[in-house]
């Protein structure tokens, strides 16, 4: 087993910390911080993955109000040991070239494709800490027989957890965090039988 490359040892005892990852330029492209440690996102992508970030960030780009942006793939920074990085995410901070990362406060919405690899993280993990960080909506986009289904959820500010709202298949139409409304069986070719 090969050694490791001296980028992987964390800088101090208590492990890593979100600064640490603007110094961290020969990390993975997705690397999140999740707890102190690093999570890296190796494995390949599927082609269904890809599809429905990219139809979601499109449809809600098309439907944003002036003043709302919509970021692909940039982390949260929740506190000082915890950044994760969200498939999508709804902010209305003005774009920045140069932002690495958003706080919670700027964030209205966080939007989580559910991957084999990412899926305990996103079902359990991160709906917790983007709850506890004060994120008001969260959606999760699970994978049912190729179609999409997302799984909305609102912030109980008085419990600080997530509460279900609906779970969207074929549809989905919110009135928050600005009014949304998508044909969520665009977002994947339909299936091609001989």
């Amino acid at each position: 087993m090969a050694a490791l490359p001296d980028w992987m040892r964390p800088p101090r005892a208590e492990g890593w910390f979100a600064e640490d990852l603007d110094r961290l330029p020969e990390a993975p492209r997705h690397t999140e911080l999740i707890d102190g440690a690093l999570v890296f996102i190796l494995s390949p992508q599927r082609s269904w993955h890809g599809r429905i970030v990219t139809g979601l960030t499109v449809g809600l780009m098309n439907q944003a109000p002036e003043g709302v942006e919509i970021e692909r793939e940039m982390t949260i920074r929740l506190d000082s040991r915890n950044r994760p990085e969200p498939d999508l995410l709804v902010t209305s901070l003005p774009f920045d070239a140069d932002r690495t990362w958003y706080a919670p406060t700027d964030v209205s919405l966080v939007v989580e494709v559910v991957s084999p690899e990412s899926a305990h993280r996103d079902r359990t993990v991160k709906l917790r800490k983007y709850a506890e960080a004060g994120i008001p909506h969260y959606w999760r986009v699970e994978d049912e027989k190729g179609s999409p289904v997302v799984h909305v959820y609102e912030l109980d500010a008085p419990t600080g957890t997530y509460a279900p709202v609906t779970i969207a298949r074929d549809s989905l139409e919110r009135p928050v965090p600005f009014p949304v409304s998508l044909d969520l069986a665009k977002l994947t070719p339909p299936l091609t039988r001989p």
